[in-house]
């Protein structure tokens, strides 16, 4: 089989945060970054939030009291008399020793308590910022590559975001610890302070490093994983089962997906050398740092400098200490690692304000009389030729408008620019006067009914999907006027919870429509809204004769409310149109009824005679 082809972005630089920024402007930002989440999870559950400070606030306190009474118990323990004499003098140390470290375990109890509360619902509060902010963008956006990248990594923030609780949980706990294991360790011996933290550092180091390897690693990969994930949702979907198993595809696919998994493996495995080569030398270095530690505990206990006992306790004290250190750097480092993605997170969230379209400006009118287009052109990315060239159009209140044309003509583009989807990159789109980039564009979308070729099958009841959680009224009057505008009312009552049925059958109790049924539903959504605009791009393409009857009669007969524009490929429908536009590599070319442009001897003429040529 023929090898898959490289994928990577083109036409557009993969954004690296580590390339924008040193390591010390990151290290100088995560503590803002962490400081946002942190508000969120105060927002999400304040009482949770309190809980898991105070708890290791607590936590640490104890086990800083735990080595402070251990080191007064030492001195009797390996001091002189009878052992019962050495054990009664100790027992009072030992007894809050004890008492300390139930304090420990219970604070730790707590705490977990706090972070399985907080864990999912800051998962939610990161999961729905990113979703208001994809929702939030204009449609143009989605149109440039990097929204797609920056989308992904923002998708890894949210993930990352569960995570960060626990993160969060040991390495404050860990820091407390530390302070308290260092103040204790200080007070015996100033200096062997100063030489734990030489030894754990280069681990520090190392553990940073290995982190940003890691991440570039992660975008180096970032576009097959796009492709592998678009393909495997794909190629599992029952939508496409049919064509998959009937074009006999499988094979390839799982060759396909075999060799795309390979290439992301050898990105991934090329880099686990360098990671190695970091660990051996960050944990070498630490060794002999902590080895030179110990040394010079010996020499200070031989020389008696230090007694026995300070000797042991700060045996006691290294070893929390260093487990505290090494918690504190290893959770330090998640918590920088996973700021990484919270950056992109954040920027994807916060860019996303200055691509939303404007909710200042004028208000379109409800009722509208006039749409206009002049002069209006529009280019894809990375396209030389305008998808949209110099059009100059005109929609009254009452008429049927049909947009006709092959392929690529421009048709979809131009209803967008018409919609204000879409800004006109040249000339202006207005609604009676107001032109559509300085009007309020939520006010817009109230005006608006909208069937697209690609509608979407929403996994929601038959009512849902009507209304779309904008109820014109508290009865479902409305909903069955809609469905019987486009003839769904016999097939509605059959389903056995009527418009309470889930249209799903991959949950439990649902049901599944044909597709011409789902194009219906789709239609009456858009006649549900009875908006200003009514566009419907090949609403019938999947229906049956007597339903393409029923949804073009309706169409005519609800038109003098507003402003209906059809697209469609079937020029027999657009006998019920007021005027027909032709388009053709995105100008209009003929314009006129249905009797001028048949016998015109244009465009319209000639895909018209094809389509009775059967």
């Amino acid at each position: 089989m023929p090898e898959p082809a490289a994928i990577g972005y083109q036409g557009t630089k993969a954004r690296n945060v580590m390339d924008e920024h040193s390591l010390w402007h990151l290290a100088r930002h995560s503590p803002r970054l962490l400081g946002r989440f942190l508000a969120m999870a105060w927002q999400a559950d304040r009482c949770a939030v309190i809980v898991l400070l105070v708890a290791e606030v607590v936590g640490g306190a104890a086990s800083g009291v735990l080595l402070a009474m251990t080191a007064q118990a030492m001195a009797p323990l390996v001091g002189t008399g009878t052992v019962a004499h050495r054990v009664h003098e100790a027992m009072p140390y030992l007894i809050g020793a004890g008492v300390s470290a139930a304090v420990s375990r219970g604070s730790h109890a707590f705490g977990q308590w706090a972070e399985d509360r907080l864990r999912p619902q800051l998962l939610t509060a990161a999961d729905q910022s990113l979703l208001d902010a994809v929702l939030r963008v204009r449609l143009e956006v989605y149109q440039n590559p990097e929204f797609t990248q920056d989308q992904e990594r923002a998708e890894a923030g949210v993930v990352r975001s569960e995570r960060l609780v626990t993160e969060i949980q040991v390495f404050l706990g860990s820091l407390i610890r530390l302070v308290a294991a260092g103040g204790v360790l200080a007070g015996l011996h100033p200096l062997m302070l100063g030489v734990l933290l030489l030894a754990v550092v280069p681990s520090g180091v190392g553990a940073v490093l290995r982190a940003r390897i890691e991440y570039r690693t992660s975008l180096t990969v970032t576009a097959g994983r796009t492709i592998k994930s678009m393909m495997r949702g794909y190629a599992t979907s029952k939508w496409v089962g049919d064509e998959v198993r009937g074009n006999s595809m499988g094979p390839y696919l799982r060759f396909w997906y075999a060799r795309i998994s390979a290439s992301v493996d050898e990105k991934i495995l090329a880099e686990t050398p360098k990671q190695l080569r970091v660990d051996l030398l960050s944990y070498a270095t630490s060794g002999l740092c902590l080895a030179g530690a110990y040394g010079a505990l010996g020499w200070l206990t031989v020389t008696g400098r230090v007694s026995l006992a300070v000797s042991a306790t700060v045996i006691v004290a290294v070893r929390q200490a260093l487990a505290s250190i090494r918690d504190l750097l290893a959770y330090t480092i998640g918590l920088f690692r996973h700021c990484l993605y919270l950056a992109d997170w954040e920027k994807f969230i916060d860019n996303s304000r200055t691509q939303a379209p404007r909710t200042t400006g004028p208000v379109v009118p409800e009722a509208v009389e006039t749409v206009r287009a002049e002069k209006v052109s529009y280019w894809y990315p990375n396209k030389t030729a305008p998808a949209v060239d110099d059009v100059s159009l005109t929609f009254n209140r009452g008429e049927v408008v049909a947009i006709v044309g092959e392929n690529g003509s421009g048709k979809s583009t131009l209803i967008r620019l018409l919609l204000g989807l879409y800004t006109t990159e040249k000339g202006t789109v207005t609604w009676d006067g107001i032109d559509l980039r300085d009007a309020d564009q939520v006010a817009l979308r109230d005006r608006t009914g909208v069937v697209t070729q690609a509608f979407c099958s929403w996994p929601l009841s038959v009512r849902e999907n009507v209304t779309l959680g904008q109820p014109r009224t508290h009865d479902d009057v409305p909903v069955w006027e809609a469905l019987n505008q486009v003839g769904m009312v016999e097939a509605i009552e059959e389903l056995p919870n009527r418009l309470d049925t889930l249209l799903a059958r991959e949950l439990y109790g649902g049901v599944l429509l044909s597709g011409g049924q789902w194009q219906r539903i789709a239609c009456a959504r858009a006649m549900y809204r009875q908006p200003a605009l009514l566009v419907m791009d090949e609403p019938t393409s999947m229906m049956d004769a007597r339903g393409e009857h029923q949804i073009f009669t309706e169409l005519k007969k609800m038109a003098q409310g507003r402003i209906t524009i059809v697209v469609t490929h079937r020029l027999e429908n657009t006998k019920i149109a007021d005027r027909i536009v032709v388009m053709e590599h995105g100008k209009v070319i003929e314009h006129g009824t249905f009797g001028q442009l048949a016998t015109a001897g244009g465009l319209f003429q000639e895909l018209y005679e094809l389509s009775q040529d059967r």
